[in-house]
């Protein structure tokens, strides 16, 4: 590897909205985030599915079928 093209590769702090704070390794610096792993809804388990044409219903009903013909 060529010395001294490289960024420097230092501990940083990471600050979300909803008040996670933890210690990472990048090249930018510290990051503040308005959204992490601990408040995103779907790492948390509610998020929601908004179905207003019936395309989730259809994609479960036609995925049932050919799991019922495998089995």
């Amino acid at each position: 590897m060529k010395k001294g093209i490289h960024p420097s590769y230092n501990a940083a702090t990471v600050n979300c909205a909803c008040g996670n704070v933890f210690e990472t390794r990048t090249t930018v610096g510290n990051l503040h985030l308005d959204i992490c792993n601990m408040c995103h809804p779907f790492f948390t388990g509610t998020q929601k599915i908004i179905d207003t044409e019936g395309r989730v219903e259809r994609f479960m009903k036609k995925y049932r079928k050919e799991d019922a013909k495998k089995g």
